[in-house]
């Protein structure tokens, strides 16, 4: 399921959604859908180490793509999760972030460090990856992101946000940069949740 703004894209999924939350208490919130297995993936973080998703497993992991050079949506996207990120105190420990370069010619991991620093991103759970372009290309085809360098230098990429279990499966899929900060977050504590349940 994806989501965008303030609203779900239409489906199939979202109509079934809807029709087993009939059967669900006002107080007890609808159980988010399953996609599928998260892509595995090992890269490299803003301090240069060997970074894998599975290294996170036990927590809710978000994973989003981004690169240094973009003036405008990936330093607001980014910013928007690290909001998220202190919002979520002091469950931020279950949760970790991970945004993946699709510039990795240009992204080296001390400017993604410098970045992070930028952006205020608490590093302890937030990690910038960087490979080589062939890493990033697989990865960002596994997890539905498009990506081309243009003639000009600059790059085009779609902006997927995917919120994963604790598990490993994928859960939701936040499409663009202005979805909504605390619809994000709330998915996010219902899956740190289910563990307790």
């Amino acid at each position: 399921m994806m989501r965008s703004g303030r609203q779900a894209l239409a489906g199939l999924s979202v109509l079934l959604l809807a029709c087993a939350a009939t059967s669900v208490t006002a107080a007890q919130p609808a159980e988010l859908p399953r996609i599928g297995p998260a892509p595995r993936f090992t890269l490299t973080n803003q301090d240069g180490v060997k970074f894998s998703l599975d290294q996170q497993r036990g927590k809710v992991r978000v994973v989003t793509f981004i690169f240094t050079g973009c003036s405008q949506a990936c330093p607001l996207l980014t910013a928007k999760l690290v909001g998220v990120q202190r919002k979520l105190k002091p469950e931020a420990a279950q949760v970790y972030f991970a945004a993946i370069t699709v510039d990795p010619l240009n992204d080296d991991p001390p400017t993604l460090a410098r970045y992070a620093r930028a952006q205020s991103a608490d590093l302890g759970n937030f990690a910038f990856l960087t490979g080589s372009h062939d890493q990033v290309e697989d990865v960002a085809r596994r997890y539905a992101v498009y990506w081309k360098t243009q003639a000009d230098g600059n790059i085009d990429h779609a902006f997927l946000t995917t919120l994963i279990d604790r598990e490993g499966t994928i859960r939701l899929q936040y499409l663009g940069t202005r979805f909504d900060p605390a619809e994000f977050e709330a998915d996010v504590r219902t899956l740190i949740a289910e563990a307790r349940k």
